[in-house]
């Protein structure tokens, strides 16, 4: 399918952890490539992603956000306490205390509410007790985004216009459908992908949690882009991740390693044709390394 002029492109992020780096090497290759969307979709740490790269949509932009990413530690994004750990028997919902995230995303995001960012920004999180998509579009942006990250018995809920709101990935891990929604007729898709190449599970209880949702959001990914594929008003383009991958989605000390590759590996499929072809990348699918 050919891009129809006037048609709005949109930059659509999955989760995925730690392994939200490799969206960092997919923005660089696709903006050096002259790629720009109109608008910008997310979910879980998509959304964090999406959200910077919405405020100052640049190369500059982009090497800022992997100047963020590779100074990411994990005991800053998953903070855990000994008390928090026993409060799970008790009364506390969660494992992990999010200020150390809240702080990380408000220290360098360069707008307080999602409407000022530079590109339409939308950050897509789920209700609590009803398992609904909900797409914030305004209002403030840390809480937005911290309530798309908010992975179930990890992170608490944050409590937003009278929901209770969890990660975005419960509901739909990459919000293709939300995007074509918003008037977008172009996707670009940028998925994070999962841990092909272990060859053992992850030996922390966070570790093995964040590899398991990470296979069904991208089996959950196929299963849009398939329902998307024979909608003839539709142009659905999906960077392919990182194949085979053996790093930890709990693992932040690879950051620089993940953008590198993921970098190299989109401007292959940039120079390869990959923006005329609506393939569903055989990365996404169950598969070994």
């Amino acid at each position: 399918m050919i891009h129809q002029a006037g048609g709005k492109t949109a930059f659509v992020f999955a989760g995925g952890g730690s392994f939200g780096a490799i969206q960092v090497g997919m923005l660089g290759a696709l903006l050096a490539h002259g790629v720009q969307p109109d608008l910008v979709v997310g979910a879980s740490v998509g959304a964090l992603n999406g959200a910077y790269f919405a405020g100052n949509p640049t190369l500059q932009g982009v090497r800022q956000l992997e100047q963020l990413w590779c100074g990411m530690k994990r005991s800053t994004v998953f903070p855990m306490s000994l008390r928090r750990v026993a409060g799970m028997f008790s009364h506390s919902s969660s494992l992990a205390d999010a200020s150390g995230l809240r702080a990380l995303i408000a220290q360098h995001l360069p707008f307080e509410r999602l409407e000022q960012a530079a590109l339409a920004l939308h950050v897509v999180a789920t209700g609590q007790l009803h398992g609904e998509a909900v797409c914030l579009s305004s209002g403030p942006a840390v809480d937005a985004i911290l309530a798309s990250c908010a992975i179930p018995a990890i992170f608490p809920a944050v409590q937003l216009g009278g929901r209770y709101l969890i990660d975005g990935a419960i509901a739909g891990n990459t919000p293709v459908s939300t995007a074509a929604a918003l008037g977008a007729s172009r996707l670009i898709v940028l998925p994070t992908g999962y841990a092909c190449a272990l060859s053992a599970p992850p030996t922390s209880a966070i570790g093995c949690a964040l590899h398991a949702l990470n296979m069904l959001m991208a089996h959950q990914l196929v299963q849009d882009l398939e329902l998307l594929a024979d909608r003839p008003d539709l142009e659905v383009l999906t960077v392919p991740p990182l194949c085979p991958l053996s790093a930890s989605a709990y693992d932040f000390s690879r950051a620089a390693e993940l953008i590198e590759r993921a970098g190299q590996s989109t401007r292959r499929w940039l120079e390869q044709g990959g923006l005329e072809r609506q393939n569903i990348p055989g990365a996404l699918r169950p598969h070994t390394d």
